[in-house]
């Protein structure tokens, strides 16, 4: 399954971001989100045991949902990353080298961008779709500014401060989709808190896209 293959079929472009998460709480997790319609899961590599939630969950929901880690930092945990199935790298960074290597791995690549200077750099590296972060403080009109810059296949995603109320100004500025990370999951979290959250965010993206 590839993020491409997840948009054809409508599903809400939001990637859940689960910093923090232990590998007790995955599949709970996991199938909260996806219940709530939310089928992009990222596991940041700063969580907890991270390649072990990132296995569970490729094994128990890989059919239907996209999964993968975050926080990735170099051509390792890229390595480690595609070892146990994981699908989707997201860094928050511009790293060619690691960039690169999770191409040449056939890795869904969602890397961090700040500038179109780095920007440019991912897409040269192998990316067709980056992240931009933090991007609450730089708000929806970078978005349209960077976006006169760079091809026009290239996807961005904004990362950082987004969430329900902020999806349809994301949305409207040209992103392709939005990662939600506090708004949706904090440690210590109950899986009832967050399928709330989720179903929230979905609500806020089916509105959207009915008007």
């Amino acid at each position: 399954m590839t993020l491409d293959d997840l948009l054809a079929e409508a599903v809400p472009p939001v990637c859940a971001i689960l910093r923090g998460l232990k590998p007790e709480e995955a599949l709970d997790m996991g199938a909260a989100l996806i219940e709530a319609g939310i089928h992009i899961i990222e596991v940041p590599f700063n969580s907890p045991d991270p390649l072990k939630s990132i296995a569970a969950m490729q094994v128990e929901f890989g059919d239907r949902a996209l999964i993968g880690g975050g926080t990735l930092l170099s051509v390792e945990a890229v390595e480690s990353l595609h070892d146990v199935g994981g699908r989707i790298m997201v860094t928050p960074n511009t790293d060619p080298q690691v960039i690169a290597r999770g191409a040449q791995l056939g890795l869904e690549l969602l890397p961090g961008f700040m500038t179109p200077s780095e920007a440019l750099a991912a897409v040269k590296a192998g990316a067709r779709r980056i992240k931009l972060f933090p991007a609450a403080r730089l708000g929806p009109a970078y978005v349209k500014a960077v976006k006169e810059v760079l091809p026009k296949y290239v996807g961005i995603w904004a990362v950082g401060g987004t969430g329900a109320g902020t999806i349809g100004e994301w949305l409207a500025a040209g992103c392709e989709g939005i990662g939600v990370g506090g708004a949706l999951y904090r440690p210590g979290d109950t899986v009832a808190v967050v399928r709330e959250r989720a179903r929230e965010l979905v609500a806020a993206w089916t509105a959207i896209k009915m008007c």
